[in-house]
């Protein structure tokens, strides 16, 4: 596979940064959008069962596993729609899904809240690829991390270190690893953090005490450059304490 980035990014180098000054308990996640099947790396594996997608970032984050998804293997169909894969669903765009749920006074507020779904085009994406940031054998193109709030500060803290103002997350409870921290993190080109939703805590291992965030992997070469000096920084609180 042809690099897609114009200027190279250490993926190995910036993963290991991540992880020291961030005290991971998992890998940074390399997630990517192919858009057909020419994109993905020779001999990269395709997934062998049917899993959500916020599964398959536990399974690159906690087990280091490489490997690509089709429609077919994406079990939820939120996710799968808000990537690309396949098309919205009747039940979800109208808001009886997260209605039924329990999730929204009414099935209007449901769909008003749909309707704001970041999400890519239908048919947009053959295929999601997975890999832990330091083995990747692709370009990412968002660098997906679940971590404690005290590693988001920092996060937050290396975002605004260059330029400064204000982080303006969008999140709305639901969709937090697929719509929030890859679509449109993605479609956005900047930052976003996002609490986590009840499907990625049931189904892919975040714990009550950790969030997500996915970052563009053309600044990732910029925000590990400022967490190495603001989470060393003189005023800046350690980790458990």
């Amino acid at each position: 596979m042809a690099p897609d980035m114009k200027i190279p990014v250490n993926y190995a180098e910036a993963a290991e940064t991540l992880k020291k000054y961030l005290k991971l308990s998992g890998s940074p996640v390399a997630f990517r959008f192919a858009t057909k099947k020419e994109e993905i790396p020779a001999g990269m594996e395709k997934l062998d069962n049917t899993i959500r997608h916020c599964s398959m970032v536990g399974l690159a984050r906690k087990e280091g596993k490489i490997f690509y998804s089709t429609a077919e293997n994406h079990e939820c169909n939120g996710g799968a729609w808000s990537l690309g894969l396949k098309e919205i669903t009747e039940n979800l765009k109208n808001g009886d899904f997260y209605f039924k749920l329990g999730k929204f006074e009414s099935s209007a507020a449901c769909k008003r809240t749909i309707d704001r779904v970041p999400h890519l085009g239908t048919g947009d994406t053959y295929a999601t690829m997975y890999a832990p940031l330091e083995k990747t054998p692709f370009d990412p193109q968002v660098v997906l991390i679940v971590a404690n709030p005290w590693a988001m500060l920092k996060l937050a803290q290396s975002t605004l270190f260059r330029v400064g103002g204000r982080i303006n997350a969008e999140f709305a409870g639901i969709q937090s690893v697929c719509a929030d921290t890859c679509a449109q993190t993605y479609l956005t080109g900047k930052v976003n953090f996002s609490l986590g939703c009840d499907g990625s805590r049931k189904f892919s291992g975040i714990e009550d005490g950790e969030m997500v965030v996915g970052i563009p992997a053309e600044i990732l070469p910029e925000i590990t450059e400022a967490l190495r000096i603001v989470a060393a920084a003189p005023g800046s609180k350690p980790a458990g304490k």
